[in-house]
């Protein structure tokens, strides 16, 4: 972006010293911050900020009809926003590919996981199956939306209550028959290539100077269930296995943070 060409150069500047303008570690990610169900007419929803990177995930459990070819099993659409109000760059009107990456990337993140039994989302087969619907907003871009959607669109999953249907499979009006069940908590990692350094989870002056951009989703038994490549540069395969080593180190980390935040929001 041309606004950021003399920022990017003192981002250069200082990675060269193997530093970074944010004083963050070359590995270190930003603070997180949550507020579980924020939207009331959501099924779950969350507030999530990652540094001044701020997203909103609502979550709607809808009645549906299956898929032909998936009879018993349920399904996901995750759908996101890029609004020109989080950042002067987005425009409005149809999905940008940047949306459509975005949404695609939090998509696999979960699905590949098996965080959720879509079998266990059938209500009869055949007939009827739950999808879940997550929908996301960007209410400020500070960079790295990728791990800030899928972190938030994971945590409003977590509080997502299963509404209660009727004999004729339609929504009881707040009216629930238990939460949403994840047995997967995977949490996405993105890492982007400036000059010939890598960093973990760049903000948005770091992002105008990549050359490239990687995101691995992990899981707690430590599979990569999922990745990405980004933009026109490339990766050595030594740094693509850093990378991935480098996420797994720091799942536990990440997610005893996120879990201890959610805990602490639950209880009150």
């Amino acid at each position: 972006m041309q606004e950021y060409k003399y920022e990017s150069e003192l981002v250069k500047q200082e990675l060269f010293n193997d530093k970074r303008l944010s004083k963050r570690k070359m590995f270190d990610s930003r603070d997180i911050s949550i507020e579980l169900n924020t939207l009331q007419n959501a099924n779950g929803s969350a507030i999530l900020t990652l540094g001044k990177t701020k997203v909103v995930a609502g979550i709607k459990i809808m009645p549906e009809t299956p898929y032909p070819d998936t009879p018993d099993e349920g399904s996901i659409s995750v759908g996101i926003e890029l609004s020109p109000m989080s950042d002067p760059n987005f425009g409005s009107g149809p999905p940008s590919e940047d949306s459509i990456e975005l949404s695609r990337v939090v998509d696999r993140s979960i699905r590949e996981s098996k965080g959720l039994d879509f079998k266990k989302l059938c209500i009869k087969e055949g007939e009827k199956i739950w999808c879940v619907y997550i929908d996301i907003y960007i209410i400020n871009n500070d960079g790295n939306l990728f791990d800030a959607c899928e972190l938030c669109a994971l945590a409003a999953l977590k509080c997502a209550k299963i509404p209660k249907l009727d004999d004729e499979f339609k929504v009881v009006k707040e009216e629930y028959d238990g939460h949403l069940e994840l047995l997967k908590n995977p949490i996405l990692f993105t890492f982007a290539k400036i000059g010939d350094k890598i960093v973990l989870d760049p903000d948005l002056i770091e992002e105008c100077a990549s050359d490239a951009r990687f995101s691995v989703a992990i899981t707690e038994d430590k599979n990569l269930v999922a990745i990405q490549k980004g933009l026109h540069g490339a990766f050595k395969i030594d740094e693509v296995k850093n990378m991935a080593s480098t996420a797994i180190k720091n799942y536990d980390d990440v997610f005893l943070k996120f879990n201890k935040i959610l805990k602490s929001k639950s209880a009150h």
